[in-house]
């Protein structure tokens, strides 16, 4: 079951609450009794750990490299590197 945060708008009161998914939003606030209990957006808390699909598909590992693309020597002896022969190789 996920925890979720909740915050009152009215008293500022927290608190984290173990819900299951099918269970109704909290809108009552146990301190201040109004309904102004809302959700918060926060970060899930969980870590994966072990050797499952993650550790062996996603991990950083060797992968097949893509070879590099190599410039051959034009034909053309007056051709510039850049092919406008305003850059700094062409000179």
């Amino acid at each position: 079951m996920p925890i979720y945060d909740y915050q009152c708008t009215d008293c500022g009161h927290r608190a984290e609450v173990l819900r299951k998914l099918s269970d109704p939003v909290l809108t009552d606030c146990p301190s201040c009794g109004k309904a102004s209990f809302a959700k918060q957006l926060s970060a899930a808390g969980f870590q994966l750990k072990g050797s499952g699909w993650y550790a062996t598909d996603f991990k950083g590992g060797s992968s097949a490299s893509v070879p590099a693309k190599t410039e051959t020597a034009t034909a053309d002896a007056g051709a510039h590197a850049c092919g406008t022969g305003g850059c700094g190789s062409c000179a």
